[in-house]
């Protein structure tokens, strides 16, 4: 008996890396899996190559599992939503939703095009709520708020922390933690929980020299098979406790982030902010906190 028997899975950007490895352990612990791959370059650009999909299918079926290949744009409103409905009609059901896929297009702020930058939002951050809109709207028409649904998106350290050569890129991600939260709080009584893994791994995304945090692992441990575990767990029922929350998975290593909260706080001494105080106030009263705060890895 797999963890996640009799559950319907569609998993995006399911033709390499994280993706596919999130895919095989589903289909391993007895999901049937939509595998959604556009076959893409990394930048998102050139002809469409299936190949990858259908080898993951492949590896799913002859292990015993169900899978099933499809080739939707989730950057395209319609075709994501095509996507979720036709999963729904075909298996009679949706319990769990991974966003995974998405695309680079790396250039420091000064230099960014913004067909550069509208592309990664596309995929990324569009392409989340592509797929989440019509689930949700599934999910809400059940009418369930004891049922075991789940959102599981990814966003990255680039977003968390920032990451100097990708502003798309770590806009796109610090978008999708948001629209985690707001996922997490707007659907919790329909049954739903929402959460986002930040990962670290060897995949085409970390082959190019802007991308950071799998610095100091092993070998076996930049695996994208250690990722797949925590969204094995988070698919799972026995996940239904954990909602709203962004968890990094790194080598043998999961961390929880805190949610965002003040540090200090300080207020006018009058009725509004005299410009000749607030830099003395804001210095002795934040300064302290941001000086020990620890290094940011990106900068």
């Amino acid at each position: 008996m797999g963890s996640l028997d009799g559950r319907v899975a569609i998993v995006t950007g399911a033709g390499r890396g994280i993706g596919a490895a999130v895919a095989k352990l589903y289909g391993a612990e007895g999901a049937a899996v939509i595998v959604n791959d556009v076959g893409a370059s990394l930048s998102g650009l050139g002809d469409s190559d299936m190949s990858a999909g259908e080898t993951v299918v492949r590896e799913i079926r002859a292990a015993g599992g169900v899978a099933e290949l499809n080739g939707a744009d989730v950057g395209d409103h319609e075709a994501a939503r095509d996507l979720v409905e036709s999963t729904i009609a075909n298996y009679g059901r949706l319990d769990v939703l991974v966003n995974v896929a998405g695309i680079l297009r790396d250039r420091m702020i000064f230099n960014m095009s913004e067909e550069e930058w509208d592309a990664v939002i596309r995929v990324h951050l569009k392409g989340h709520f592509n797929t989440i809109r019509p689930a949700a709207a599934y999910w809400r028409s059940l009418g369930d708020p004891n049922a075991q649904h789940r959102i599981i998106n990814y966003t990255s350290r680039a977003g968390l922390h920032g990451a100097p050569g990708q502003p798309n890129y770590s806009a796109a991600k610090m978008g999708i933690v948001g629209l985690t939260y707001s996922c997490a709080v707007a659907l919790k009584k329909y049954g739903v929980t929402t959460n986002a893994i930040s990962p670290a791994a060897a995949t085409r995304m970390t082959d190019t020299a802007k991308v950071s945090g799998v610095d100091g692992l092993a070998a076996n441990e930049l695996s994208p098979e250690n990722i797949a575990p925590v969204a094995a767990w988070l698919a799972s029922p026995e996940s239904g406790w954990c909602n709203g929350r962004v968890i990094h998975a790194r080598g043998f290593e999961l961390s929880l982030y805190s949610d965002p909260a003040p540090l200090v706080t300080v207020r006018a001494e009058g009725d509004a902010w005299d410009l000749g105080t607030i830099g003395k106030q804001l210095e002795q009263s934040f300064r302290p906190i941001t000086d020990a705060a620890p290094p940011n890895p990106f900068i």
